[in-house]
């Protein structure tokens, strides 16, 4: 009925009924975010200071990449890097194994002689600049604008990363409410609120998992940008971790106190200022199903939903990370579209579930709470899929 009373109406006034729709709908979830923050605030303060500084140091982090590409300085690094990346583009796995450029990790990363990135210096500073800012105190304010304030993303990016964001302080909120006694139900409600507004929301469902390794940009930020890419990914796994950590504290009393747990494994896997540590970054993207089992066992939907936003961050920050692309704004436009679209471009749940194991806990930051000294797999996630790959290509 309501929709027949819009499809009637002037003009202007239904775009008058449309706009405040969505304006009604930024409201409800900013008040929900703004609940959210205070009984995070209220139990876990570090973590909430935390997840704050992420969403301030996430937009930073982009537009230090950004800059970087866009510094005139760095050009001859950007030509060679796109002619180095191009050209492992073209190559076989036999034949890049032949050149020396494949080993157990995957591809080898060519700097150029560098030592890290072929942005190394400037890589640095901007690290100890970001990492200045992680351990910054942010309003709740600060970080909800964080992300439209970023020059380097669009609107509609900026959207599906506040929205994401707040989904996921939504389910942290759920988890440690001893109110909340039905937490599925709650779960998904918080599903079904998330998913109403579907230009902002990413799907529900495991999208193709080649994409991230194969899109025209894959890889950016890994080459060009190692020691943020490890600096990030941390950050995604303390969110994962974290909500691990309380889930299973919910589960079991012997698991109190595995939030300061993941806590002072995150702080030991961020080191110094400059990346040095005895406890690595992770390697690999954090994935649910390895970090965050539980989470996955009790809602896969919900699990299914952080993967993506994480797997969508890393593809935006390999578009700007890329060097030389020319229309930075038209293949991000393009990334948002693959990650909301909920009907197309969908995987098969045990597809998933290789990805999200292939790479191995180790890699992807280790355990919340229990212990894993070295990683129990001998190959990459990129390594395993170009090997499968090249079996399934060749003749029988």
């Amino acid at each position: 009925m309501i929709e027949r009373i819009i499809r009637w109406q002037p003009p202007v006034i239904k775009q008058t009924l449309i706009v405040s729709s969505l304006v009604m709908a930024s409201l409800l979830s900013s008040g929900l975010s703004a609940q959210n923050s205070a009984e995070i605030q209220a139990q876990y303060p570090d973590v909430a200071d935390l997840f704050n500084a992420f969403d301030v140091t996430q937009a930073k982090a982009l537009e230090e990449i950004a800059t970087i590409n866009a510094d005139p300085a760095t050009q001859q690094a950007r030509n060679e890097l796109q002619m180095n990346m191009n050209m492992r583009a073209s190559m076989s796995m036999s034949e890049m194994m032949a050149a020396g450029m494949m080993n157990h990790d995957g591809p080898v990363n060519m700097n150029m002689g560098m030592a890290g990135g072929p942005h190394h210096d400037l890589e640095v500073a901007a690290r100890m600049r970001l990492l200045e800012v992680m351990r910054g105190k942010h309003s709740n304010e600060t970080a909800e604008n964080a992300f439209e304030n970023s020059s380097a993303i669009s609107r509609h990016t900026a959207e599906v990363f506040k929205r994401g964001r707040n989904f996921e302080e939504t389910l942290f909120t759920i988890y440690i409410d001893d109110d909340v006694d039905n937490k599925l139900a709650a779960v998904a409600d918080a599903i079904e609120n998330y998913l109403s507004d579907d230009q902002h929301s990413v799907a529900i469902v495991p999208k193709e998992s080649s994409y991230l390794l194969s899109h025209d940009q894959a890889n950016g930020l890994k080459t060009a940008f190692p020691l943020l890419r490890g600096f990030l990914w941390t950050h995604q796994w303390l969110q994962l971790a974290a909500l691990e950590a309380v889930i299973l504290q919910g589960l079991d009393s012997q698991f109190n106190g595995g939030v300061d747990v993941a806590l002072e494994r995150f702080w030991n896997k961020v080191g110094s200022s400059g990346g040095m540590t005895m406890f690595p970054a992770p390697s690999e993207l954090p994935m649910a199903p390895a970090i965050a089992p539980d989470l996955y066992s009790q809602s896969p939907e919900a699990a299914i939903i952080l993967d993506n936003l994480n797997l969508l961050e890393t593809v935006i920050a390999d578009i700007l990370a890329f060097p030389n692309v020319e229309n930075r704004d038209e293949s991000m436009d393009q990334a948002i579209t693959y990650f909301t679209d909920k009907e197309t471009n969908n995987a098969q749940s045990v597809d998933y579930l290789l990805f999200a194991l292939r790479g191995g806990i180790y890699n992807q930051g280790g355990p919340a709470v229990g212990e894993l000294m070295q990683s129990e797999r001998n190959r990459a996630r990129e390594a395993m899929n170009m090997q499968h790959n090249m079996i399934m290509s060749s003749p029988q």
